[in-house]
C-alpha cells in the first residue's frame, strides 16, 4: 500500500472518484472522518491511501486544507467562476448577470464572463455588455459553442485553473464543455420554446480533467443572489469598480445615490458604466422595500 496526493471530481453515495495524475481511484472515506466531522468535497485535495493499484482502489487518508469552500454547490478549491449567458434564446438579462457575479463576490470566488450564442446574434448590445463589465474588471469572452467561436480564449483563460460553470438555464453551459472536453458527453438541454427558458440537465456536482491542472464543472446549484440575501449597507462592496473609490466619499458611509462629493457618482461614464450603475440604484431601492416589509 502507498500513499498518494489526488483531487476528488466525483463523490456519489460514499464513494469518491479521486484523480491521481491520469489515473482515477475509487475511495471510501475511513470512519475518522466522521468522527472529525469532516465532509469530503468536490475539489477537495486529498491523500489517499492505495490499497489495491490493479483495481484502482483505495481509502481517502487525509484532506489538505481548502482555498474556499462553497455551499451550493457543495465544492472546495473553486479558482474561477466562468458565469454563461446568451447573446439570445434565452435573452440576455444584465440584472440577473449582476446577481450571480453578487454570489461570487460574496463568496470571495473570482469571475468571468461568457456570452454564448453569438453567432444566433451579435448586436450592439452585445458590444456594449461586453464593455460595461470589461469596465467594472471582469474579463468578458464572446463565443459560439455551436460554431466554436472563441473556444481558444476560453481555453486560454480557464488554463490551470479549477473552473466552476453557472448561469441560467438554456444558455449552453453544458454544450460548452462538450466542445472543450468532447468525451464528456454531457447531456445538452432544450430550450423550451413556451417558457423561452431551458431544462436544468446537471444532477450532480463533477469534476472533468481537461489537462494535468486544469478541471471544469457543472454545478446544478450555483446560483444568483436574491437581493433579501444582501444587506443595504454590503451591497456596494459587491461591485468590484465601486470599492476601487473607497474611503474617497466625503461621508463615510455614503450609499453613492444623492450624497453630496461622491467618488463613485464622479466616475459614472469613466469607470463606472451608466447602465450598472442605474442597476445598482434599482437594486437599492429593492433592498430598502425588501427591510421596509
Amino acid at each position: 500500500m502507498r500513499i498518494a496526493r489526488g483531487r476528488i471530481v466525483k463523490g456519489v453515495g460514499g464513494l469518491y472518484t479521486v484523480a491521481v495524475a491520469d489515473m482515477m481511484y475509487t475511495c471510501m472515506a475511513r470512519g475518522l472522518f466522521r468522527k472529525d466531522k469532516q465532509t469530503p468535497l468536490v475539489g477537495d485535495m486529498t491523500d489517499i491511501q492505495i490499497i489495491d493499484e490493479d483495481k484502482r482502489e483505495g481509502y481517502l487518508h487525509a484532506l489538505c486544507p481548502r482555498q474556499n469552500e462553497l455551499i451550493r454547490p457543495k465544492a472546495a478549491n473553486v479558482d474561477l467562476a466562468l458565469i454563461v449567458f446568451a447573446a439570445t434564446s434565452p435573452a440576455m438579462r444584465p440584472d440577473l448577470l449582476d446577481s450571480f457575479l453578487f454570489s461570487c463576490e460574496k463568496q470571495g470566488i473570482d469571475a468571468a464572463i461568457c456570452i454564448n450564442k453569438i453567432d444566433l446574434e451579435s448586436t450592439e448590445a452585445v458590444q456594449a455588455l461586453t464593455a460595461e463589465y470589461t469596465l467594472a474588471g471582469y474579463s468578458v469572452l464572446q463565443l459560439s459553442a455551436a460554431e466554436e467561436q472563441g473556444l481558444d480564449a476560453l481555453r486560454e483563460v480557464i488554463q490551470g485553473k479549477t473552473v466552476m460553470f453557472a448561469g441560467p438555464s438554456g444558455v449552453g453551459k453544458s454544450s460548452l464543455i462538450n466542445a472543450l472536453h468532447p468525451m464528456a458527453q454531457m447531456e445538452t438541454g432544450e430550450l423550451s420554446r413556451k417558457l423561452a427558458r431551458g431544462k436544468h440537465t446537471t444532477r450532480h456536482t463533477e469534476l472533468m480533467q481537461l489537462n494535468a491542472h486544469t478541471f471544469i464543472m457543472d454545478s446544478p446549484g450555483f446560483s444568483s443572489l436574491g437581493v433579501e440575501a444582501i444587506a443595504l449597507e454590503e451591497l456596494q462592496t459587491l461591485y468590484p469598480e465601486f470599492r476601487a473609490q473607497a474611503g474617497r466619499c466625503f461621508y463615510g458611509d455614503c450609499l453613492h445615490v444623492s450624497e453630496p462629493d461622491c467618488a463613485v457618482r464622479k466616475e459614472i461614464g469613466k469607470t463606472v458604466g451608466c447602465a450598472r450603475y442605474e442597476r445598482y440604484v434599482s437594486f437599492l431601492e429593492k433592498i430598502k422595500d425588501v427591510r421596509t416589509r
